[in-house]
């Protein structure tokens, strides 16, 4: 059995993305183990929940099983990135499945990256997907630092994932300027 780790987040379009390559990997739905990951900050919040309780993990299991893909949920807390690359050495990971985000230079210089330090220190195979949908318009900015979010969904966003701030706000539809009148 092949085992791979999709570590989702709450980007239900990069979780497409994620798992489409996984159904896509040769004989997946008799070859390939699935560890579907959620990484909490905060540890009594991974204590009670799981990645089912993500619109994007939810998804994401829903899908892999009727594509005949194994799938077992994994809750972890902490850092992102040592979250993932813990979770893969528990399970033995054969790959670790990401789903990367666009960054401006400036976010990934102040911010790092989850996909950059989990590549650098994975001792295993790690694929980065992007998103299914080619977004460009961020859904939700925090107004603290700047940290974009590619959602699908209108839900709020309580805490920035990089700075915990709480001001991250929906990014509005781009309107058309009111032509002037003469």
């Amino acid at each position: 059995m092949y085992t791979v780790l999709l570590p989702v987040d709450m980007a239900e379009s990069r979780a497409t993305a994620q798992v489409e390559t996984a159904i896509g990997l040769p004989n997946a739905s008799e070859d390939v183990a699935v560890k579907l990951l959620h990484v909490f900050r905060e540890a009594d919040r991974a204590e009670e929940a799981s990645p089912l309780q993500l619109r994007a993990g939810e998804n994401a299991y829903e899908r892999l099983e009727e594509a005949g893909l194994d799938v077992e949920p994994m809750t972890r807390y902490g850092d992102p990135a040592e979250g993932i690359l813990e979770a893969a050495d528990e399970a033995d990971a054969d790959m670790i499945l990401l789903g990367g985000r666009k960054r401006s230079p400036l976010g990934s210089v102040l911010f790092g990256s989850v996909s950059q330090e989990v590549t650098l220190d994975a001792e295993r195979p790690v694929v980065v997907t992007g998103d299914r949908e080619q977004q460009h318009i961020p859904s939700h900015r925090c107004q603290s630092c700047g940290e974009e979010y590619y959602t699908d969904d209108d839900m709020a966003i309580p805490s920035c994932r990089n700075c915990g701030g709480t001001k991250v706000e929906r990014v509005g539809e781009q309107s058309e300027e009111p032509t002037p009148t003469a």
